[in-house]
């Protein structure tokens, strides 16, 4: 009987860039307000990661939300290498991921349970549903990055809130987040207020009313340098920096092939079917084979010194 191909989940280069004009983050500053702020716009960069799984609707707009969520962090803090959100629980969103790298490298995926879509009230995966951030910047020894991680429970309907309450529970500022997509884009937009008593005394409150007339349709059909000009232009916005986005996958045949030492020769053996055993990447569909032989030469090999996948599906 034919067996279904693996597949291959985190952490996987086979960059595909579909990187254009719209697919963007802007950092901004609202000086007077003491504000600052990350606008982000994906559409090619979305699109094609759409393209490589089907979700259902609830799905792959969580989805779409967290890969948002994912470049406006990247804007907000230091990132050298990659950030990550990811959700888990043990309700029908079994697991939601994404990464934005500090080259505007952006991938995501959605797990469900068999025949499930996500629900649209996340309070309602459970007490046990986690939200972590992640950053992981280059060690000293490149086979050692720094990791820092941040975990919340999840408590708030949207991932908006969450992120919200995740930011003034952790860096104790106010934070304001609106992130919207539709089955052709993505877009987030992120305000907080400046540490210290920078701006003015009223700056926060207007930049929040401003901040309360876009809506998601305005977000997602804007473009963003006339979305940043048309929302804040009576606080004189300064542009801090801009960084184009693409699709990407890091996987490699190097990298399945230690995934595939780690499951051990045994299990590895198993996986073949028809004397090939094939291993799919989920996040950007590219198959790798490896046929009786190529198997038996793996173990017969020492470990070839890549980081394996976190887990296969």
């Amino acid at each position: 009987m034919p067996r279904r191909p693996l597949l291959l989940h985190p952490n996987h280069e086979v960059p595909v860039n579909t990187s254009t004009e719209s697919d963007l983050q802007i950092r901004f500053l609202l000086p007077r307000a003491g504000v600052r702020g990350v606008l982000v716009h994906l559409d090619a960069s979305w699109r094609e990661l759409l393209s490589h799984q089907h979700y259902p609707p609830a799905a792959a707009e969580l989805l779409g939300q967290a890969c948002t969520a994912a470049v406006l962090f990247t804007g907000h803090t230091k990132v050298d290498g990659r950030l990550s959100v990811q959700l888990r629980s043990s309700g029908p969103l079994r697991a939601l991921f994404a990464e934005c790298t500090a080259a505007g490298q952006l991938r995501g995926i959605a797990q469900l349970q068999e025949g499930r879509d996500a629900p649209r009230d996340l309070s309602s995966l459970g007490d046990d549903a986690l939200l972590a951030i992640t950053i992981e910047n280059p060690g000293l020894d490149p086979r050692e990055p720094q990791r820092y991680q941040s975990l919340v429970g999840l408590q708030s309907p949207t991932l908006a809130e969450a992120f919200e309450d995740y930011f003034r529970q952790s860096e104790q500022l106010p934070t304001r987040l609106l992130l919207a997509t539709d089955g052709q884009r993505a877009a987030g937009l992120m305000l907080q207020k400046l540490p210290g008593d920078e701006g003015d005394a009223d700056g926060w409150n207007r930049a929040g009313a401003l901040f309360d007339t876009l809506g998601e349709e305005e977000l997602l059909a804007t473009e963003p340098h006339q979305l940043l000009h048309r929302l804040f232009h009576e606080e004189a916005p300064e542009r801090m920096a801009e960084r184009s986005l693409h699709f990407g996958c890091s996987c490699s045949r190097e990298r399945v092939a230690a995934m595939l030492q780690s499951l051990g020769e045994e299990e590895a053996t198993a996986a073949l079917a028809d004397g090939v055993a094939e291993v799919r990447c989920e996040f950007c569909g590219q198959k790798y084979q490896f046929d009786t032989n190529q198997i038996r030469e793996l173990f017969a090999l020492p470990s070839v010194g890549l980081e394996a996948p976190a887990r296969l599906q």
